[in-house]
């Protein structure tokens, strides 16, 4: 017999699990295992979803090929809706190689999508679509395409990722992408929040680093009525290996909603990686669908081989059944709507209350009316933020 000792080559490491599970009983710590005809009522409620994980190159045709049989298999399961990660149909190793493919919603690029839709009959969340934008700047833009085919919701990325991370990495979004319209999420204006109705739930849709700030996801939940939110992304491996299930997890959690969050995985190119692990999880909490994306250890046999243990392919799709019922049960089980609307849902007639939304109500009209070039200098003087800078004594 083989003398296998496993090796893990990163801190916490796991081995791969199912890539299709159930989430019956997800909540046994808090309740009782489901009856027979809460498992059948369970079932009547429940669609199917597929999540992607994919790494997207520099190649619009090769990227689109790839996609294309990700929804042919995504079909063929039983699947209604299909998720595919941020930079789905393109991702180069320059910044500027992304506005040489922005273009309009209604050009050839997304026609050739939502065509895809249409010939299988499959709702389809591309997130992180590069969308032209003003003045050498793109849209960094989540849509949602039915089976037939339209369009059905945008939303372009407010939250954008500029950071320097360890080992010499900086990232700077803002310097070719604009941010989605202005929001001022206590007061909820702003335009560029949204959710949409789909076969699956109703959708709350964001993007990849707008998963740090949980403001937006307590919009989509207590104020837009969502049931599911998409996290299309392509986290790098040090950001990811330190908080992506942590974050996604606790959005499920706080919003009792489920998260579909689709990843791009692997080496793009000689100066792009990403982390990869996606990941569908239930409002409890619990992990009903994954894909891990990198390689989490090695496996030394008789003290000579080694082989990397890790996911088969870093492209491919997990599937789960999104219940309905299970997003009631949660929330009655743990009515956590009720004491935030009784804290944020306060009346406009009090005073401060309506004192402080005019003023930001003008905030909103002034930048709204500012020339676009003074925006555009305003993003283009934005610097990193550096997380791991010491704080201030």
């Amino acid at each position: 017999m083989l003398n296998c000792c496993l090796h893990f080559c990163l801190s916490g490491a796991r081995l791969p699990r199912p890539l299709k599970s159930s989430h019956v009983n997800a909540y046994s710590s808090f309740s009782a295992v489901r009856s027979s005809a809460d498992s059948a009522m369970a079932a009547l409620n429940s669609v199917r979803v597929a999540a992607v994980q994919m790494t997207s190159v520099n190649d619009l045709a090769s990227n689109f090929s790839t996609c294309s049989r990700l929804v042919k298999e995504a079909a063929s399961a039983g699947a209604k809706m299909i998720c595919f990660p941020e930079s789905f149909s393109f991702l180069g190793p320059k910044s500027e190689d992304s506005l040489l493919v922005a273009e309009a919603l209604d050009g050839p690029i997304m026609q050739k999508y939502c065509s895809l839709a249409r010939e299988y009959s499959i709702w389809l969340s591309l997130g992180g679509f590069q969308v032209k934008g003003h003045d050498a700047h793109l849209r960094n833009t989540h849509v949602i395409v039915d089976d037939a085919g339209n369009i059905r919701s945008t939303y372009s990325k407010i939250h954008l990722f500029d950071v320097d991370v360890p080992g010499g990495s900086t990232y700077r979004e803002s310097s070719f992408t604009e941010p989605g319209d202005l929001l001022i999420l206590f007061y909820a204006i702003g335009k560029d929040v949204a959710a949409v109705d789909s076969p699956i739930g109703r959708l709350g849709l964001t993007i990849c680093y707008d998963l740090r700030f949980p403001e937006i996801y307590q919009q989509l939940r207590f104020n837009h009525d969502a049931q599911v939110i998409l996290v299309p992304s392509a986290f790098t491996p040090v950001t990811g290996q330190a908080h992506w299930e942590i974050l996604l997890r606790a959005r499920a959690i706080e919003t009792q909603c489920y998260v579909i969050a689709s990843a791009q995985a692997g080496k793009h190119n000689e100066k792009r990686e990403s982390y990869g692990d996606t990941l569908i999880i239930d409002p409890w909490g619990t992990v009903v669908g994954r894909l891990p994306g990198m390689i989490i250890g090695y496996v030394t046999l008789k003290s000579s081989l080694i082989f990397p243990v890790s996911d088969r392919l870093s492209t491919g799709i997990t599937v789960a059944d999104i219940d309905l019922s299970l997003i009631d049960s949660v929330r009655k089980k743990m009515p956590i709507a009720e004491v935030w609307g009784s804290i944020h849902a306060l009346p406009s007639s009090t005073p401060w209350v309506s004192t402080m939304h005019q003023f930001f109500s003008g905030v909103v009209s002034t930048l709204e009316r500012l020339p676009e070039a003074s925006l555009d200098k305003t993003l283009k003087q934005r610097k990193p933020f550096d997380f791991w800078r010491p704080a201030s004594s």
